[in-house]
């Protein structure tokens, strides 16, 4: 895991480079119908939620990607747990909801090319009221405390787990965060951040169990250097500074 392109990162909004190119991301198949059945499931290091390859990335990406699974990182009741950080600041957990290229047959051959993975993160903090799509997947944590078990959990609107606005985004190249860390992800991190209530937040950070059976926390990798990478933004991120003639 010790390449030049490796993720997380801190995004730092005054470096990050304006492109007109990158257009909305458009999702595809997301709404899933209650008799569709998805399995949930620890695996030590998060949660896992299976995704059918019926869900894909419609627009923003110039070639096509397919859902596989989403997952979420997160921290403890003492401190944040987001992976990305934004100028320096870690959010309460992230979601990623993990593509590959429909070029490859699957996840697996997919993961080890250099345009194999499209992510899309998005960060989680708490507000006020309960977010019913999180909901969704919280409710059956206690079923899966243990490192290894499964649950079904029924379909529901995956897009409701990211934000509403997908126009707004910053995209780089990196890795996967957890070994063998591949480096063939292209980044998408969204800038509109998903609320959950407080209860949802501590039952996402006090429920799972480890393979050392202990509480599942700060399941998160520290940020890595960008060693000259270019992190590019949707929008304005800064306010345009008129320069003076000469």
């Amino acid at each position: 895991c010790g390449g030049t392109k490796q993720s997380p990162i801190n995004v730092d909004t005054a470096q990050a480079i304006f492109s007109p190119d990158l257009r909305p991301i458009q999702l595809s198949g997301y709404s899933l119908p209650a008799n569709q059945l998805l399995k949930l499931k620890n695996n030590g290091h998060t949660v896992v939620l299976e995704l059918p390859d019926s869900l894909a990335l419609a627009g923003g990406y110039a070639q096509q990607y397919r859902a596989a699974q989403l997952h979420l990182h997160w921290g403890s009741p003492a401190g944040a747990g987001s992976e990305h950080t934004v100028n320096g600041r870690r959010f309460a957990a992230e979601i990623h909801v993990v593509h590959y290229n429909t070029k490859y047959d699957s996840l697996t051959e997919a993961m080890v090319h250099p345009d194999g993975l499209a992510v899309l993160g998005a960060f989680l903090e708490v507000g006020h009221g309960e977010n019913q799509y999180y909901h969704e997947i919280l409710k059956h944590l206690h079923e899966i405390q243990e490192v290894g078990q499964e649950t079904l959990v029924p379909g529901f609107n995956i897009a409701g787990l990211l934000p509403a606005n997908l126009k707004l985004y910053f995209h780089y190249n990196g890795s996967l965060t957890t070994p063998p860390c591949y480096q063939t992800v292209k980044w998408t991190i969204f800038n509109q951040t998903m609320l959950l209530s407080h209860h949802q937040m501590s039952v996402l950070v006090s429920t799972l169990k480890s393979p050392e059976d202990e509480l599942l926390q700060d399941n998160y990798r520290p940020v890595q250097g960008l060693h000259g990478r270019q992190v590019l933004a949707s929008f304005q991120t800064t306010p345009s500074v008129k320069l003076a003639p000469g």
